[in-house]
């Protein structure tokens, strides 16, 4: 098994074990992909990656990181991805989409706007909902804390963003449950202070987490691959640990998750994390093993032989860049070359440059 192995899951084929990770784009009007999606995801399928990930895909305006969040939350959403999808597929490369809720860190600014942090109601911003009623930080707005009334019509949310992806060409989804997002404030005890049946205990913290992967899992057909991605710490004392992680991922998988990405961070503004080469690797490992479950690595990998040796060495199964190829989304491609790989995958008219 290598880099370049094939990875079954489910009835879907990944030609290589390599994904797109999931990358904000702060580019789209009213949720909708536009010119700069097709060209942004089309290229990965070109350059060889075998899953393309759209960035977050909110499943509610509401649950919009910024106003130019994409979303999937009408039925306008799924004729404008269809040909994004048909795109990606028809260059050998896998569709797939991480379904979303930003939660507490919703109605804010894209990062080059000229203000920072929250979106006032006046300025067009909205009310945002968490497991409990304390802001992200001092420049974040305060959720509302929801009822468990208002958790029933969220799980309804994600089910019809479900069946809208699906709808919309995706082969592959994956649940949105980490960096500090709806379901990761609710799963850490920094962020959970409920006292229902929502919050205290760690089976309460992951319930609707584990409600929500229930709720897709029923709406998505039995052959469909599903995907959660997970902070495996909080990287804060007292907060969410990877020892919790393995335990939750024991539960995803008898709720029929079929792969864990493991990220970390993103709950807490104050928390330190020592980022480095590969430093989430370990994360994907313990998961993978102790687990039982499928994993993927993700987190500044960016050599061939980095990316091959995660794969070579059982420490995931899948490894997921992001940032390296932004600077090359051709990545792929040259890494092939490098480690003496078959690159037939590389679009016949490119293939006088290999």
């Amino acid at each position: 098994m290598n880099l370049f192995s094939e990875l079954e899951l489910r009835s879907v084929k990944l030609r290589n074990r390599i994904a797109i990770s999931p990358m904000c784009q702060y580019s789209s009007e009213n949720g909708l992909p536009n010119e700069w999606h097709v060209v942004h995801l089309g290229q990965f399928a070109l350059g060889g990656a075998a899953l393309v990930f759209t960035e977050a895909n909110a499943i509610t305006p509401q649950g919009r990181i910024s106003p130019e969040d994409l979303g999937i939350y009408s039925n306008e959403h799924v004729k404008a991805f269809k040909p994004i999808t048909k795109f990606i597929k028809d260059h050998g490369a896998v569709p797939g989409t991480q379904l979303a809720h930003a939660g507490r860190k919703a109605s804010t600014y894209r990062p080059w706007a000229p203000k920072h942090g929250e979106i006032k109601l006046k300025d067009g911003g909205w009310t945002t909902i968490s497991s409990s009623p304390e802001a992200f930080s001092d420049t974040y707005p305060t959720p509302h804390e929801l009822t468990i009334s208002e958790i029933q019509g969220v799980l309804e949310d994600w089910k019809t963003a479900a069946k809208r992806a699906i709808e919309s060409g995706f082969e592959i989804l994956e649940i949105h449950a980490a960096h500090g997002y709806l379901l990761h404030q609710f799963y850490s005890p920094l962020s959970n202070h409920r006292t229902d049946k929502y919050g205290g205990s760690f089976e309460n913290r992951i319930r609707l987490t584990c409600e929500v992967v229930a709720a897709v899992r029923s709406v998505v057909p039995q052959d469909f691959p599903l995907m959660v991605r997970i902070s495996c710490t909080d990287w804060m004392e007292g907060g969410w640990t990877i020892e919790d992680s393995v335990k939750l991922a024991r539960e995803l998988k008898k709720l029929g998750v079929d792969l864990i990405d493991a990220s970390s961070g993103g709950n807490i503004a104050l928390a330190k994390i020592p980022v480095g080469p590969g430093y989430q690797v370990e994360f994907a490992q313990k998961i993978k093993h102790r687990a039982d479950i499928l994993t993927g690595a993700v987190g500044m990998i960016t050599d061939p032989h980095q990316a091959d040796t995660i794969i070579r060495t059982g420490q995931a199964d899948l490894v997921l860049l992001a940032r390296e190829m932004l600077r090359d989304p051709y990545w792929p491609s040259l890494a092939a070359k490098e480690l003496g790989a078959p690159h037939d995958f590389v679009p016949k008219q490119y293939a006088r440059a290999w």
